[in-house]
Order: C-alpha cells, then sequence, then structure tokens
C-alpha cells in the first residue's frame, strides 16, 4: 500500500513539472534561433540568478518581498474571512456591502496604489494598506458564497447534540469553508505578489519590484528574468509544501 501510495506521489509530481521542463526546453531553443539580447536564454539567466544569489542582493530584495506578502496576505485573508462569513450569514449585511465590494473589485490596484501613497506617504504602512485593500473584496467574494452554501441540516444536527458555539464552527461550520478558503488563499497569493511588486516598483527603494524597475531602466532582461523565476520558485516552494499538504490535509473528511 505504501508503495502504490509513493508511485502515485512521484507520477503527481512529475506531472507537474513536465510542462515546466518543456517550456524552459522551448525557450531554450526560441532564444537560440532569435538570439536576440530581449530574449536571453535560460542558461544566461540561471547564471545572472545564481550571481545575484551568492552577492546576497536577490535574498536581501527577496526577503523584503516576502515579509511585505505574508503581512498583506495574514491580514486581508483575516478581514476578507470575516466579512464574507457576515455577508454571506446575514442578508443585510449583504445588501449594505455588496455594492462596496462591486467597487473595490473593480478598481484597479494601480489606482489604489497611488492614493495609498499620496494620502498616507510612501511608508510601509501605506503599501501593506494598498495590498490588503486590493485583495480583501475578492476573498469576501468567495467566503460569502461558501457561507452561504454550507449545509444547515449539519449545524442542525450539531445543534441536537447540543455542541458549543465554538465547537460548532470549529467542527462542523468551518470545514464546510475549507474549499472556498483554499480557493481564495491560492489565488490571493498570486494577486498579492503581483500588486506588491506594483507597489515596490512605485514607492519602496527596496524589494523585487524595485529591482525589476531599476533594471528595466537599462534594458537588463535577463536580471528581470532572473529576479521573476526566484520568486516563482519561491511561490512553487509555498504550493507544493504548504498549501496543498494542509488542504489534503483538512479536507480528509470528505472521503
Amino acid at each position: 500500500m505504501s508503495e502504490e501510495l509513493s508511485s502515485q506521489s512521484a507520477a503527481s509530481a512529475w506531472s507537474r513539472v513536465w510542462p515546466l521542463l518543456l517550456l524552459t526546453l522551448l525557450w531554450q531553443v526560441v532564444a537560440l534561433q532569435a538570439h536576440s539580447r530581449v530574449l536571453p536564454t535560460p542558461v544566461a539567466v540561471f547564471e545572472v540568478l545564481v550571481n545575484e544569489l551568492m552577492s546576497g542582493e536577490l535574498l536581501f530584495h527577496l526577503g523584503k518581498t516576502m515579509a511585505r506578502v505574508t503581512i498583506s496576505f495574514c491580514l486581508a485573508m483575516l478581514l476578507g474571512v470575516a466579512l464574507g462569513i457576515l455577508m454571506g450569514r446575514s442578508r443585510r449585511w449583504d445588501r449594505a456591502l455588496d455594492s462596496l465590494l462591486i467597487l473595490g473589485l473593480n478598481i484597479p490596484a494601480l489606482v489604489t496604489t497611488i492614493l495609498c501613497f499620496i494620502w498616507f506617504g510612501l511608508s510601509e504602512s501605506a503599501a501593506i494598506l494598498a495590498v490588503v485593500l486590493n485583495k480583501i473584496p475578492m476573498v469576501a467574494i468567495n467566503l460569502r458564497e461558501g457561507a452561504r452554501a454550507v449545509d444547515g441540516q449539519l449545524m442542525e444536527v450539531a445543534q441536537v447534540y447540543r455542541l458549543g458555539r465554538s465547537k460548532r464552527f470549529f467542527m462542523v461550520y468551518l470545514p464546510q469553508l475549507y474549499p472556498y478558503l483554499f480557493s481564495s488563499a491560492r489565488n490571493g497569493l498570486a494577486l498579492i505578489w503581483k500588486i506588491v511588486l506594483v507597489v515596490e516598483l512605485l514607492g519602496r527603494s527596496d524589494g523585487v519590484g524595485f529591482q525589476i524597475g531599476s533594471f528595466f531602466h537599462f534594458f537588463d532582461i535577463t536580471s528581470i528574468l532572473a529576479y521573476t523565476l526566484a520568486f516563482s520558485a519561491v511561490i512553487f516552494l509555498l504550493e507544493a509544501l504548504l498549501l496543498r499538504p494542509l488542504e489534503n490535509r483538512l479536507n480528509r473528511w470528505r472521503l
């Protein structure tokens, strides 16, 4: 049984890796054929990546960006989940806040970022606020739909068995929201790091976004791709080592 599970795990990992290898091979072939400085080869990008890593520049700026991503992600998830559950459980709150959510979903992240920097200055708190404001509406929308889809009969059974409020919430109510939580987490992580790069480009003096902006001024495509690959690798590791195992563990009750 254990051998079968390990073989399935290896097959699953390979099915996720081979498209990336194929894309890298295609990139190498096209870059060699084009022979242009605007499309460096993967080998050249990897060399720059290693040099930046050894110098410490990559780790410094990557650390700054990851700190902003982590803080923004946690705040946006907490506030968005609470808001979504509130709207899903109360029609009155849903009607009152629905137009604000629609507005928040459709205001461009660039506009929110610029306004936060103008109103609150080029500070770290303004940068975090801009990212959080852009993320909250999407989380709230997802969790509102999840709260509406909660099985009322299960909640009634929990009440019949006289479970306390906290137990009903954590043992019966919250597990039904896990698919919506992880969907919001995945989409939010992809969205937040993009917004963080924009925020760093516009108003910070460190981070991956700041570095990419600097490389753009020198038309350094190789370094831009190197920093992009480094951050993408971190996101892949978070997905493989944290999000997917946690999702599988918490959703075992559905099997």
